[in-house]
């Protein structure tokens, strides 16, 4: 079997949260029977609240301790949302910052590792969902011109119901289940999917 081992590494929505069965979209992959002739160690580094400039600062030192050389080595970014918040006025992070910061951190960990990047969900928010597009938009130029597979969720699920509906009932930003379902479903299916 193949040993494979994977990071999620990004914010809340890597972290799955909002999900009753606390598996999220990373666990909901990994646990996918297609999965079964794989010997797969998952590691979900998704922190609330993280931004780009929080996960430039710890995902090398965190990768770093979970992949081996012995070892088939995936990294799955995923983050951005928290940078589009406005906060005291402005965003939390800079559109520039954030790609700035994005860059860095694909740059050095495609010198090391098999990696791909997710984009950004929609929330609960019309105005927030507008920075949103346009970070996404702005990473997926980015990751076209590192050649780093990216797949872009944000207009997937600004139209799927069950998506919105969970969101706006639960908090806002999160979905419960049946999103979460949807969201790993898309991503299972995506060319660029790295099992």
């Amino acid at each position: 079997m193949r040993d494979v081992r994977i990071c999620y590494v990004g914010d809340s929505f890597v972290n799955g949260t909002g999900d009753p069965i606390k598996l999220g979209w990373a666990g909901r992959l990994s646990a996918s029977p297609q999965n079964n002739n794989l010997d797969i160690t998952h590691y979900n580094l998704g922190i609330r609240r993280e931004t780009s400039e929080d996960i430039l600062k710890r995902w090398e030192a965190e990768c770093n301790s979970r992949l081996t050389q012995v070892s088939e080595n995936k990294v799955v970014f995923s983050f951005g949302v928290n940078d589009t918040v406005i906060e005291n006025g402005q965003r939390r992070v800079s559109l520039e910052s954030s790609i700035e910061n994005a860059k860095t951190i694909l740059l050095n960990a495609s010198k090391k590792y098999d990696v791909i990047m997710i984009g950004m969900p929609p929330i609960n928010d019309d105005e927030q969902n507008e920075r949103i597009k346009e970070l996404d938009h702005k990473y997926q130029a980015l990751c076209n011109e590192l050649n780093i597979p990216y797949l872009s969720i944000f207009n997937r699920l600004v139209h799927e119901q069950i998506w919105r509906d969970e969101v706006a009932l639960n908090d806002g930003a999160h979905p419960r289940d049946k999103g979460y379902d949807i969201l790993a479903n898309f991503i299972k299916n995506w060319s660029g999917w790295v099992l």
